[in-house]
């Protein structure tokens, strides 16, 4: 870990309240590449709150402060970030209230579900809204087309998309993308039978009633969506925060055991056991919120080095189908030690299941 991704993680520490010993009086700060770094790890918002906290509290001096031209991008990002969050919020009770008046309970999930363990909830960047209408996907998709003349767009796998006051919307109908791995049917099997179990937790906004996952449910969601994407491509911190928050507010709800038994049948259980390990190490977990579990500092080192510098970082090629799907297989192939900590398939069978999945939605691939 270099100085930068060192004073981020201090930065962090800072913002979410959590144990912090950093000497910022003889720091060196190259704020510059710390904005950098915090934009591509999805906590440029929260950086941002710890640098007005430790200036306030005078441990920043004002030569140690980011110029005015990098004050100014920052304050303007961070205020758009929450913009952003509250925008989302307000669609999140009108689209609650539609789905309400006609019988439909809304989930949520990701995102916002989140977001209410934060310190500063709308710090927490958000990308799309994801929902989950208890199999009722289909109906709510047709009534918001025909009365409110909705787009539904229906090219993805997993989920059709829409896009209202201009910002974009998942509309589950699974949890997960069964069509990406055989592994994923089996966990979607048991994501589909703990909602069905466990309809959530009430959560208001506004006037509206949305539905907030069930402990276990979220547990097991959170844990895949994570390993997916990690395996894939990357996850950044903002991934571990929330994985911390979440355990830290949930852990007595949490059947660990049965969570253990899910993780090792899929082989994600040392991915479990990192994350666990990483929000200990970094991001202010109690150990004694979790249940005994195996470490390993090396595998655990390299996965938090590769969420704060991916091992393969080159990026996706603008234009041409071949050159794109030439990338996705160097970055699978470099990726395989992360498929051996997530996934129970082997890599040859990953591949030809996730190049099916490619041709039956082919605009998946940009």
């Amino acid at each position: 870990m270099n100085c930068t991704a060192k004073i981020l993680l201090a930065l962090v520490q800072e913002a979410m309240g959590w144990s912090n010993e950093h000497n910022w009086s003889e720091e060196t700060l190259v704020w510059g590449d710390i904005f950098r770094l915090a934009q591509r790890q999805g906590v440029l918002a929260i950086v941002w709150s710890a640098i007005g906290k430790l200036a306030n509290e005078g441990k920043l001096t004002p030569e140690q402060m980011p110029d005015k031209a990098l004050k100014l991008q920052w304050a303007l990002s961070a205020e758009k970030i929450a913009s952003r969050y509250r925008r989302q919020k307000l669609l999140i009770e009108k689209l609650a209230k539609f789905y309400g008046v006609h019988g439909i309970k809304m989930m949520l999930l990701k995102g916002y579900s989140l977001s209410i363990y934060y310190p500063t909830p709308e710090y927490r960047e958000c990308g799309d809204i994801d929902i989950w209408l208890y199999g009722e996907q289909q109906k709510a998709d047709k009534l918001l087309n025909e009365l409110k003349g909705v787009e539904i767009d229906e090219d993805k796998h997993h989920h059709t998309t829409f896009v209202i006051d201009g910002i974009m919307v998942e509309n589950h109908y699974d949890f997960l993308n069964v069509h990406a791995h055989p592994s994923n049917k089996d966990i979607e099997q048991e994501l589909q039978r703990l909602s069905k179990e466990n309809a959530g937790i009430e959560h208001h906004i506004g006037d509206s009633v949305v539905m907030l996952p069930p402990a276990n449910l979220n547990a097991l969601f959170l844990l895949r969506h994570a390993a997916a994407h990690f395996a894939a491509v990357e996850i950044g911190l903002r991934h571990i925060i929330d994985w911390a928050l979440f355990v830290k507010n949930n852990y007595a709800d949490i059947d660990w055991s049965w969570l253990y038994g899910v993780a090792k049948r899929h082989n994600m259980e040392k991915f479990l056991n990192c994350l666990n390990a990483i929000s200990i190490e970094y991001f202010g977990l109690d150990s004694k919120m979790l249940p005994e579990f195996e470490r390993n500092a090396e595998l655990e080192q390299r996965v938090f080095n590769d969420i704060i510098s991916p091992e393969f970082s080159e990026k996706m090629p603008s234009k041409g189908i071949l050159r794109r799907l030439i990338f996705r297989y160097r970055r699978w192939w470099a990726n395989r030690w992360k498929h051996r900590i997530v996934y129970r398939e082997g890599l040859l069978r990953t591949f030809i299941v996730q190049i099916y999945s490619h041709l039956l939605k082919p605009k998946s691939l940009k």
